[in-house]
């Protein structure tokens, strides 16, 4: 197994046990072993298990950040876009329920440093913040302060995705898929 190959089993084993048992209850001796790789390989890596876990949760914020960026459409009808955005970003977590699971334990957790959850919101997500500033400047939006209404946002994005990933057959259904947005755009207009 290659250094990127060994790499990345240590990453995909840790979001498993970690979803699975939990950051405080996963060893990173379990994590090394569970990976096929020796605990030295873990730490050349990772030097605790704290780095492992900002690493693996900001890792898959900018990979969940690239798939909605290359969604990105400007029509120029904001909540049109804002809609767009957020179906892909629910259809995001319905497709790696894994990763979504492991935002579910973590985005709130203080197992994850605050700087390393304002790294995500403000740096790999920053279009985001960008989006809402134009909505608020077009007077789209309510003039709400920007870190508020990030957090919010993210907050309800949690609430979805935790109702649709429990009852993933109403996220076929259009009425759910519909209100579920209707209740994120009412929370940020005027």
């Amino acid at each position: 197994m290659s250094k990127p190959d060994k790499k990345q089993a240590i990453l995909n084993t840790a979001l498993t046990l970690f979803v699975s048992q939990g950051f405080y209850a996963t060893s990173t001796a379990s994590i090394a072993k569970k990976a096929g790789v020796a605990t030295g390989t873990l730490f050349h890596h990772f030097p605790s298990k704290d780095d492992l876990m900002n690493h693996l949760f900001l890792a898959i914020k900018q990979e969940f950040a690239d798939a909605i960026w290359a969604s990105i459409k400007d029509s120029g009808d904001l909540k049109c876009d804002a809609k767009h955005l957020w179906h892909c970003a629910i259809q995001w977590a319905m497709d790696n329920p894994l990763k979504q699971e492991f935002f579910q334990q973590y985005s709130m957790s203080p197992s994850i440093a605050i700087e390393v959850r304002e790294q995500a919101m403000n740096s790999i997500l920053s279009f985001m913040g960008s989006l809402m500033h134009k909505g608020q400047a077009l007077g789209l939006l309510a003039d709400y302060p920007l870190e508020l209404m990030q957090d919010n946002c993210h907050g309800q994005y949690l609430a979805a995705t935790r109702y649709f990933l429990d009852n993933p057959d109403k996220w076929q259904d259009e009425t759910y898929r519909d209100s579920s947005f209707s209740l994120f755009w009412n929370a940020m207009v005027m």
